[in-house]
């Protein structure tokens, strides 16, 4: 029993990373419908943003997420404006070729950049060391990522629910056409979303940085992926759909991981994307809706 419940632990922690970046896939895809696959890439960047904030600049944790987040929604408006923008009446494969492209260019400018050697994230002397209670133990770090990742969560549900930005992202989300008749700046709308999205994956990126104390130029690719199967579990376009994927898609992973076998936990995970679009495409909180021809 403790054994299984240390596994959960374990995928609490990888859940709220990855519930982090389902979020920015959500976040998009119910707006202009579109899954941005360089979105892992974003969580990419923002792992190098953190580095270099606490390497070079010297700034703690705080204020190296703080920059990081910063950095990654400048990054995601960026990319929408140039390569999103104008495709927004295309066909969905343009845009969705487009956005493999993004993530391989992102993927090769870290090379360029920073090269193909491991970085190794700071150590942080607060969060070294662990509690136990009734002998599981929570290494104090990975406390930390499910606090941030829950506010986090929470405030962009309050931002979503009750805000003036909100209610435009819904009304857009809604029907794009019928928002900008009722005089709502659609282009600013995606916008910001694509910024919140990207903040959200910076964020991701730092604390899986600082979980495994590594970063790397294609680190991004697995746990976008992961995400991303997330994402569609819980119904992708809904934000609680997001969070709930995430957590389930961590606690699976690593009861695979503890319990079976850590070669087959990537293949389960996958497994369960090719189950949930063969059985329930819309996912846990998703509704089925019929397109007319």
């Amino acid at each position: 029993m403790e054994e299984f419940l240390q596994q959960i632990v374990y995928g609490i922690n990888a859940g709220s990373i990855y519930a982090l970046i389902a979020l920015g896939y959500t976040m998009v895809y119910g707006i202009v419908k579109l899954i941005n696959f360089a979105h892992g890439d974003i969580l990419m960047m923002g792992a190098y943003f953190g580095f270099l904030g606490m390497t070079a600049l010297g700034l703690p944790l705080p204020l190296a997420i703080l920059l990081s987040m910063l950095g990654c929604a400048i990054f995601g408006v960026v990319i929408d404006k140039i390569a999103y923008k104008p495709l927004r009446n295309a066909p969905r494969i343009s845009a969705l070729i487009t956005a493999l492209g993004i993530s391989l260019f992102l993927e090769s400018m870290a090379v360029v950049v920073f090269g193909l050697e491991v970085k190794k994230m700071p150590e942080i002397a607060w969060l070294k060391g662990e509690w136990e209670w009734s002998g599981i133990i929570v290494p104090k770090v990975t406390l930390l990522i499910v606090v941030l990742s829950v506010i986090c969560m929470i405030g962009l549900h309050v931002i979503v629910k009750y805000t003036k930005v909100g209610k435009a992202m819904r009304a857009v989300s809604e029907d794009m056409q019928a928002a900008k008749l009722m005089g709502i700046n659609v282009d600013r709308t995606i916008s910001i979303t694509f910024a919140l999205g990207s903040a959200l994956g910076a964020l991701g990126g730092v604390l899986y940085s600082i979980a495994y104390y590594q970063v790397e130029p294609y680190m991004g690719i697995l746990p976008g992926l992961k995400a991303f199967v997330a994402a569609v579990l819980g119904g992708i376009g809904i934000i609680p759909g997001a969070m709930l994927g995430g957590f389930l898609m961590g606690i699976i992973e690593n009861l695979t991981k503890g319990f079976i076998s850590s070669t087959w936990s990537n293949a389960i995970v996958f497994g369960i994307l090719i189950l949930v679009l063969l059985f329930k495409p819309s996912g846990i909180f998703g509704k089925n809706v019929r397109e007319k021809v």
